[in-house]
């Protein structure tokens, strides 16, 4: 499912989402550890919003869409990952601002050890790189 944010006629930003089951195999190996069956996990899974929209509650709209969806689905719980990255990575924007305040007022809680490993390009970079991606999740 996509949650898409307009400004008039222009998209501004969209956020997707999927059962995770339907999700990458690297994700579900993620989940191995755990006791919640994939069945009834959502996967939010991308989320892009232009810089001048951001801090305006739109953040908050793209997870209450995602969660409204994974509870029509009759899922019990909301997942999504993000990528590890070290402070000092050349990529970061100097005004970075971590989300992790975000995401815990929301109700997820960061799940340890559950980390998938993903490969893609990323900008600058002339081949695949394997990241590693930290999952967090709450119960809906």
């Amino acid at each position: 499912m996509v949650v898409a944010a307009y400004d008039g006629a222009r998209m501004i930003g969209a956020s997707t989402g999927a059962p995770m089951e339907d999700h990458a195999e690297d994700f579900a190996a993620a989940f191995a550890i755990r006791p919640e069956p994939l069945e009834q996990i959502f996967y939010c899974a991308e989320s892009v919003l232009l810089p001048d929209y951001r801090g305006h509650g739109l953040g908050h709209a793209f997870f209450d869409g995602r969660e409204a969806q994974a509870r029509a689905l009759g899922r019990r719980y909301s997942a999504f990952c993000s990528v590890m990255r070290p402070k000092d990575h050349p990529a970061r924007p100097a005004n970075y601002r971590p989300l992790d305040g975000f995401w815990q007022k929301r109700g997820y809680a960061e799940l340890p050890g559950v980390i998938a490993e993903f490969d893609w390009k990323d900008i600058g970079e002339d081949h695949c790189t394997r990241k590693p991606l930290q999952f967090w999740m709450k119960t809906l």
